[in-house]
C-alpha cells in the first residue's frame, strides 16, 4: 500500500542531499556561452543519469556490499558520517568554488573554478555533484530499512521524483541566479544543511544500535 508519509520523507530527505540548489551555481558556470537549448539539454542528460545511478544503487547496492564483506549495519555508520560531511559543508554554505585550491595550496575565492572543457551532463553534474556518495549511501540505507516490494517501489518513486526535482532546480538555474542571488542560494544550503544533519544522525545511531546491540 502506497504510503505518503514515508513517500515525502524519503524525497524530502533524499532532495536534501542531492540539494540541486547548491549546484546551480557551477551548472551555470559549466554552461557558460551556452544557448539556452543547450542548457535545457544538459539539465535533462544530468537529471535522466541522476536517476540511473540512484536507481542501480537501490537495486544492486546490496549485492555490491556483499562482494566487499561490507555489513549493512557498518554502512550505514559509514555513510551516515559521509552525510554528515557533506551536511556541515552545505551548514556552512561552502561551494565548489570556495574550495578551490591554488598552485600554493591557499584558497582564492576569486579564482574561478577549473572545469574541463568537455561534455558535462554526466561528469561532473550528474556524478557527483548530484549523485554523489552522500545520495547514493542514502539510497542503499534506506532501501533496506525494510524488506519488501512495495518499499523498493517507494524509493524507486522517491527516486525519480527527486530527479525530476534536480531537473526543474537546473532548468530555472538562471532565473534563480538573477532572483536570489548568493546569499539567497546560501541561506537555502544552510536550511538543507540542517535537514541533511539530523538524517546522518538517524542513520549513524541504527548502525551502532545493530552493531552493539547492547547499547539499545
Amino acid at each position: 500500500m502506497f504510503d505518503l508519509p514515508e513517500y515525502l520523507k524519503l524525497v524530502a530527505g533524499l532532495a536534501s542531499i542531492v540539494n540541486p540548489v547548491g549546484v546551480i551555481p557551477i551548472f551555470l558556470s559549466l554552461t557558460e556561452g551556452q544557448g539556452s537549448s543547450q542548457r535545457r539539454l544538459i539539465a535533462f542528460q544530468s537529471s535522466i543519469a541522476l536517476s540511473i545511478v540512484l536507481l542501480v544503487a537501490l537495486v544492486a547496492g546490496e549485492a555490491i556490499l556483499s562482494f566487499f564483506s561490507i555489513s549493512l549495519p557498518s554502512f550505514r555508520v559509514a555513510g551516515g558520517l559521509l552525510i554528515l560531511l557533506t551536511a556541515l559543508s552545505m551548514l556552512r554554505a561552502e561551494t565548489i568554488e570556495s574550495r578551490q585550491l591554488t598552485e600554493t595550496g591557499t584558497v582564492d575565492p576569486n579564482e574561478p573554478p577549473t572545469l574541463p572543457d568537455a561534455p558535462v551532463a554526466v561528469v561532473p553534474i550528474a556524478i557527483p555533484l548530484l549523485g554523489g556518495p552522500g545520495a547514493i549511501s542514502t539510497v542503499i540505507v534506506y532501501a533496506h530499512t525494510q524488506e519488501s516490494i512495495e518499499h523498493t517501489i517507494l524509493v524507486g518513486l522517491a527516486i525519480l521524483s527527486v530527479s525530476v526535482i534536480a531537473l526543474v532546480g537546473l532548468l530555472i538555474a538562471p532565473l534563480m541566479d538573477t532572483v536570489m542571488g548568493k546569499t539567497g542560494m546560501n541561506v537555502i544550503s544552510r536550511v538543507m544543511g540542517l535537514i541533511i544533519t539530523a538524517i546522518s544522525i538517524e542513520f549513524i545511531a541504527d548502525g551502532v544500535k545493530e552493531l552493539l546491540p547492547g547499547l539499545g
